[in-house]
């Protein structure tokens, strides 16, 4: 079939191509409607009104409702106040107790009377304990208060327990121990030690005097008070138990409190010695009342802002540590040490840490090291009354490289040379106080650390009492 399209017709014998090509007419299309007008907008007529509600109810059964009037409340009309009579207040109590008080009730006649006496016979302490009479403490020597009774157990019970509060008596019962200070008067003050023994309870007594004497006074070396000039450092008062290193430190606090505008902060158990602001600032805490131990008050205080910071006793490892921590960052630590003299009181504090700690120990006690007091009492010549005896250790460069190097054995002869710098050792100072007629050669001899070193320092002849037969010649060496 032939597509009429594509049929060319061929005229007088020429190519199909030449000739045009014939197309068939487009379809037709019906043409586009007319435009139509758009309607005429007519608006809607406005809203009307729903029409009014009828009640489809019959009229006359339900009447209609009447409006209640308005409550109005009555005026409030206050009830009259009647004033009730009271009991009179009691004098307001703490919330804790001090251990500082001794507040039980007023004190055991007995046991006051006693504690009246040690201060009346000059004594330094008072013990009571089971089936003895009670014991004063007179020039280091102890004997029965004259015309004393011999106290049972319980006679002693009665007697400690009446000067504790019920915290302080719950204390004892849990540790056995228990430390407090008892205010007798204004002018009387005790430390005192709780303690049981073979089941039975018993307590000593130490007077606290209740003035502050300067060092001058108590018979120190003029050296000891350059310690209290110190800006940063460590300083160790040692001695035997009753030797009065809290005298001393005492009156080296009451130096810095009277000479330097500085925060002075002591962690004691208990406090001893109060102490009054003068030109510095001093805030005292006691542990058991104001702390619950060394360590705790220890941790916070670089927190409180010191200058100065005296602590009770070194107890432990961890006092130790964060007294040396104290002296590094800058501050004045004093505190005291139950040691014989400066080479032993070294060897304690390094002795207390680990030995892979000790090495540096070694460099941290070198670096803060300030000096250190060794002291003790020694009976006067005349019989009444004690004299003290010091040892007095200054850190040199020289000392400070012994310490560091562990050769603490040497420091004795590094002392022995330093005189012009304010040291000399225990038995020079004794041999001292011998020559000068303070104490006896036989007294010196009883706290000498060398018997043979201190005989090749006195000079001093002492007189020999004449015996039967032996002829007066007048002069220093007859008769006594």
């Amino acid at each position: 079939m032939s597509n009429p399209i594509y049929e060319i017709p061929v005229t007088g014998g020429g190519s199909p191509f030449d000739a045009p090509p014939v197309f068939p007419p487009p379809p037709a299309f019906p043409p586009p409607p007319a435009f139509a007008e758009p309607p005429q907008y007519t608006p809607s007529p406005p809203p009307t009104a729903p029409p009014a509600y009828v009640d489809p109810r019959p009229t006359g059964l339900f009447p209609e409702p009447i409006a209640a009037p308005p409550i109005v409340a009555p005026p409030i009309v206050p009830a009259p106040i009647v004033p009730v009579p009271q009991a009179p207040l009691a004098e307001e109590q703490p919330t804790s107790r001090s251990r500082s008080q001794g507040d039980g009730p007023q004190g055991d006649p007995e046991l006051k009377a006693a504690l009246q006496e040690v201060l009346l016979s000059g004594a330094s302490d008072l013990h009571i304990t089971s089936n003895a009479p009670p014991m004063i403490r007179i020039d280091g020597g102890l004997r029965p208060i004259e015309g004393a009774p011999v106290w049972s157990r319980d006679r002693v019970a009665r007697a400690v327990t009446s000067i504790l509060s019920r915290e302080q008596l719950e204390q004892f019962e849990e540790h056995l121990e228990l430390d407090l200070a008892y205010t007798l008067s204004a002018n009387a003050r005790f430390r005192v030690n709780i303690y049981q023994q073979r089941g039975a309870i018993g307590g000593a007594f130490r007077i606290i005097p209740t003035g502050i004497k300067p060092l001058s006074e108590l018979g120190m070396p003029a050296s000891i008070s350059r310690f209290a000039e110190l800006a940063r450092g460590l300083v160790l008062v040692t001695g035997p138990t009753g030797s009065g290193k809290s005298t001393t430190l005492a009156a080296l606090i009451d130096l810095v409190n009277r000479t330097r505008a500085d925060h002075i902060v002591t962690v004691e158990d208990p406090i001893e010695f109060l102490h009054e602001n003068h030109r510095s600032l001093i805030n005292q805490r006691e542990v058991g009342s104001d702390t619950h131990s060394f360590g705790n008050a220890l941790k916070h205080v670089l927190r409180q802002d010191p200058d100065v910071i005296l602590i009770g006793e070194l107890r432990d490892l961890e006092t130790i540590s964060v007294a040396l921590t104290a002296a590094e960052t800058g501050h004045l630590v004093f505190a005291t040490l139950h040691t014989q003299d400066a080479s032993q009181t070294i060897d304690r504090v390094i002795d207390v840490f680990p030995p892979h700690q000790q090495g540096q120990v070694r460099a941290q006690l070198a670096a803060t090291l300030q000096g250190v007091v060794c002291q003790t009492l020694v009976k006067r010549a005349g019989g009444s009354g004690r004299a003290v005896a010091t040892e007095v250790m200054v850190t040199t460069p020289a000392i400070a490289n012994l310490i560091r190097e562990g050769k603490t054995f040497q420091i004795p002869s590094a002392m022995q040379a330093g005189r012009a710098l304010g040291m000399h050792t225990m038995d020079q100072h004794l041999a001292d106080l011998v020559n000068a007629g303070i104490i006896t050669q036989d007294a010196a001899f009883e706290k000498a650390h060398d018997v043979d070193g201190i005989k090749r320092l006195i000079q001093r002849v002492e007189a020999t009492p004449m015996s039967a037969g032996s002829i007066d010649f007048g002069d220093r060496f007859s008769g006594v």
